[in-house]
């Protein structure tokens, strides 16, 4: 009897850099690279907003092609299923006799949870369930302190880090994959039909899976060099090459962060080292920090008064202001510029993020939540912990030690958009 495997795509959408994909290969005759594309989910609301908005499914289908094509380079194909993980598994037990299933581990709540209900499914079918640590530059059993000690400061995290801890090569793309005979392999994805739509005045370069992104940092890091002027430009607001643009596929795990590591330092080795070089690296340590700190606190980030326990927060929910927001229809047209920017692209720069995230805090005076799941819904580079890491640190309730960003929207403006060219790009009709 032939030994097969099934990989539960959940992120991490790749070939290269990708353990379970390999262990997977290795242990198996055959193996079933598999996605559950869960509807129900995806249109289950928390404070009014679908999980996940239209652009953002839209960039998932394609990198979701991007990795079928990828499979089918080296003998397979990727499976993808319309439903829950669970009640998918469920049916290919049915059919197969599978050996193991392969997975990332997860660190946002709900899904840790889900795992775990499949976990004991599994168990009860004689399945072995294996979680990989797949989405950090640094392995977490490779760090220099336990889950439960992590520093809630990142300075202190990172100069720990950066002393102590090393980061592990990356591995290589599988050569060859063997899969199971299946009719229509490709039949519900090419039933999904969600067209990424994005207003042409957008600023990001393409919007493609694994095979775009890597063709992406090689021409942001060695062709235009642009990573020269990474900590100088990062907070600009208009154009393609300001900032390094890998977000997206980050979320997605099209690309791996380990590998984005390594192929800057062997650009420093090749070509350059300057203080914006290592600032790619040290934002990349940014989303590691706040993965292990969701770690460290899975439901505190969801909460109110967030990693504190307690503090000035409240519950407010006004539907008029909130809805002036997402709609980029209140007082402030720099903040406007930006709304209008993320609810026609599923994107906007680091530094708007910021601060349209203080203006909807202290300015409307809303819920911090609020603003985070609308965000969620919205970005089409999503990420559970930088997304809620980073709203949760605005609103003082987070990783900050200076408790809380209220950004003073007219110094942001006059530093930033001084010539209102941004204002002008995305207020106009």
């Amino acid at each position: 009897m032939k030994k097969i495997g099934i990989i539960l795509f959940t992120s991490d959408l790749r070939l290269h850099d990708n353990a379970p994909v390999l262990q997977a290969i290795k242990e198996n005759d055959e193996v079933i690279p598999l996605y559950c594309w869960d509807e129900n989910y995806m249109n289950s609301e928390q404070f009014g907003f679908k999980r996940m908005g239209d652009i953002r499914r839209g960039f998932l289908q394609k990198a979701l092609e991007d990795l079928h094509q990828g499979f089918k380079s080296i003998g397979g194909y990727l499976l993808v299923k319309k439903g829950n993980q669970f009640e998918v598994i469920q049916e290919l037990l049915t059919h197969y006799s599978v050996y193991k299933i392969y997975t990332k581990k997860q660190v946002g709540i709900e899904e840790k949870r889900e795992n775990e209900r499949l976990k004991k499914m599994l168990l009860t079918k004689g399945v072995d369930f294996e979680e990989y640590s797949t989405s950090t530059v640094y392995h977490p059993s490779d760090l220099p302190f336990s889950m439960s000690s992590i520093p809630e400061i990142f300075t202190k995290f990172r100069k720990i880090v950066e002393k102590e801890a090393s980061v592990r090569q990356s591995l290589p793309v599988p050569q060859s994959i063997s899969c199971p005979l299946i009719r229509n392999d490709v039949q519900e994805l090419n039933s999904l039909n969600y067209v990424l739509a994005v207003d042409e005045r957008n600023s990001l370069p393409a919007f493609g899976g694994e095979s775009m992104s890597l063709k992406h940092l090689n021409a942001y890091l060695f062709f235009g060099k642009h990573i020269l002027h990474y900590k100088e430009t990062r907070n600009e607001l208009l154009g393609s090459a300001f900032s390094s643009k890998l977000s997206h596929w980050l979320a997605l795990g099209c690309i791996s962060p380990k590998f984005i590591y390594h192929e800057v330092k062997r650009f420093e080795y090749e070509v350059e080292s300057n203080d914006s070089t290592y600032w790619l690296i040290f934002e990349l340590l940014w989303r590691d920090f706040f993965r292990f700190s969701f770690k460290k606190h899975p439901i505190d980030y969801f909460q109110l008064h967030g990693i504190l326990g307690r503090s000035e927060r409240k519950e407010t929910n006004d539907p008029k202001l909130i809805e002036s927001w997402i709609n980029g229809e209140t007082p402030n047209a720099f903040v406007n510029a930006a709304m209008k920017e993320l609810k026609l692209t599923g994107w906007t720069s680091n530094r708007m993020r910021q601060i349209v995230a203080s203006y909807f805090i202290y300015d409307l005076e809303q819920d911090w939540r609020i603003g985070a799941a609308y965000f969620e819904s919205q970005l089409i580079d999503y990420d559970v912990s930088s997304n809620w890491g980073n709203w949760a640190y605005i609103a003082g309730v987070g990783n900050d030690p200076r408790a809380g960003r209220k950004f003073n929207t007219e110094k942001q403006e006059e530093q930033y958009d001084k010539n209102k060219r941004y204002q002008v790009l995305w207020n106009k009709v």
